[in-house]
């Protein structure tokens, strides 16, 4: 998994791809990118499968703030992303995962 970040010096926006890797992907058919910036809706945002196997996204997150996210594989597995700048815990006993969009 990997986290790329770019500020736009124009906008006040910060452009983040987010990409699940093959190796975390095995056996994914589809992988949703969910948290704060989506209102946790879960069919909201399907990253896009790329033909190395790799599933992307790209948003443009307001800068200065920092999001809580986790991926959902199929539908059914929640998976963190080893590379998040921070995780914090929730009220339901496990980590999000936390991009600082800087």
């Amino acid at each position: 998994m990997s986290i790329k970040k770019q500020v736009l010096k124009s906008k006040s926006v910060c452009k983040v791809t987010f990409r699940f890797t093959k190796d975390m992907a095995e056996g994914a058919e589809k992988v949703a990118l969910v948290g704060d910036f989506n209102n946790w809706d879960t069919e909201a945002l399907e990253m896009k499968s790329l033909k190395s196997g790799d599933f992307t996204s790209l948003l443009e997150l307001e800068k200065g703030k920092s999001y809580e996210f986790r991926y959902l594989v199929n539908g059914k597995e929640w998976v963190n992303d080893l590379e998040a700048d921070s995780y914090v815990a929730t009220n339901l006993g496990v980590e999000n995962c936390v991009v600082n969009a800087i």
